[in-house]
């Protein structure tokens, strides 16, 4: 896999408008970078994690990760989060207080709920457009003394002490355009403000090397941390919260679903795991599901005789209004990075 940085390959109707939109976003970079646009501490220790593309980049582990370093090392943390999806984007919503879970997915977002519970009695979890407001209000009410970022590089409002930018092994630039034309949220010469880089999804693809070549090439100075992703467990639906997970001499032919921003890396995944895929279907990121997709996923289930199906946890928030004829297993899915004790020194500073 060669990765292109930033050059524009192939041409569509929307690339003019990707260029417009890089331009915009190069201007206010420079803004922030001189000072013109202002950046505000949060009050306490800030870590922000978050890419250069959109969707899929093995993000939401790390944020649990970084969430649960600071946590072991005594700190009162608190995910600061946008909640893209939720049902009032504009609405601040406590997604879990540190100690329950307190909203659903259509008013927390997907990922805040997926981050709140695997995250229960470690971290607080926010969601507000307005991380700036949020974290006033959130620190002056609970106490906090570290706040963890999620999607942050381009928040530049927020002042953060490190900024962590991951990228995808297995897709590190998509097809190398801006948005709209592409999946770029600003161009790779943005990597120079990263304080760490964390290849994600190392474990997916035969080599690295060449990729952290060309990353060191646009930041010279920040450590690269290669992060593998494994299988840690299976639960059921109805058990997605608790820590009771399925054997694994009980988990037959699956069904496999998704709606995730890089569905055929779940697939992958799943392969490597020798789960015995009986079919696979994705969704777009961020689907909100609805019986017809339930009654859709059955029929296709039963008819490549699976026993079960067989979803994310991002997914498996969105499930449990609905109804399921066979029972649906949650794969939950941990990170590790190489280098594990420089990254923590990293993150707790």
């Amino acid at each position: 896999m060669r990765p292109n940085f930033g050059n524009l390959v192939g041409v569509n109707v929307l690339s003019p408008f990707g260029i417009a939109y890089g331009r915009i976003m190069d201007v206010r970079n420079r803004l922030y970078d001189s000072g013109k646009l202002r950046s505000h501490s949060l009050g306490a220790r800030t870590i922000s994690v978050g890419n250069l593309t959109t969707g899929g980049t093995g993000k939401t582990p790390l944020v649990a990760l970084v969430a649960e370093i600071l946590a072991a090392d005594g700190e009162k943390v608190c995910i600061l989060t946008r909640g893209y999806g939720r049902t009032d984007p504009k609405k601040r919503v406590l997604v879990s207080d540190g100690v329950k879970l307190l909203v659903d997915a259509a008013a927390g977002g997907d990922e805040p709920v997926e981050l709140a519970g695997k995250l229960l009695g470690k971290a607080l979890v926010v969601a507000d457009a307005d991380r700036v407001a949020a974290a006033a209000w959130v620190r002056e009410k609970f106490g906090i003394t570290a706040f963890v970022l999620d999607d942050g590089f381009q928040h530049r409002r927020a002042k953060r002490d490190v900024d962590i930018v991951c990228i995808d092994a297995t897709n590190p630039c998509g097809n190398g355009q801006m948005l709209p034309a592409g999946d770029l949220r600003e161009s790779f010469s943005g990597l120079r403000r990263a304080d760490a880089i964390v290849i994600t999804r190392a474990n997916l693809v035969e080599s690295t090397d060449e990729l952290a070549e060309r990353l060191r090439r646009r930041n010279e100075t920040a450590p690269i941390f290669l992060a593998s992703t494994s299988m840690k467990e299976i639960v059921e639906l109805n058990d997605l919260l608790a820590t009771s997970p399925v054997q694994p001499a009980d988990v037959d032919r699956v069904f496999a679903f998704c709606g995730l921003g890089n569905p055929g890396n779940f697939r992958r995944q799943l392969e490597i795991e020798n789960f015995e895929l009986a079919g696979f279907r994705s969704f777009g990121d961020h689907h909100k599901y609805s019986q017809a997709d339930v009654e859709l996923l059955i029929i296709e289930a039963k008819m490549s005789g699976a026993t079960s199906l067989l979803t994310t946890v991002k997914d498996g928030v969105k499930l449990k209004h609905l109804n399921f004829e066979m029972p649906v297993l949650i794969a939950r899915i941990e990170m590790r990075i190489e280098g594990e004790e420089q990254f923590r020194k990293l993150v707790i500073g």
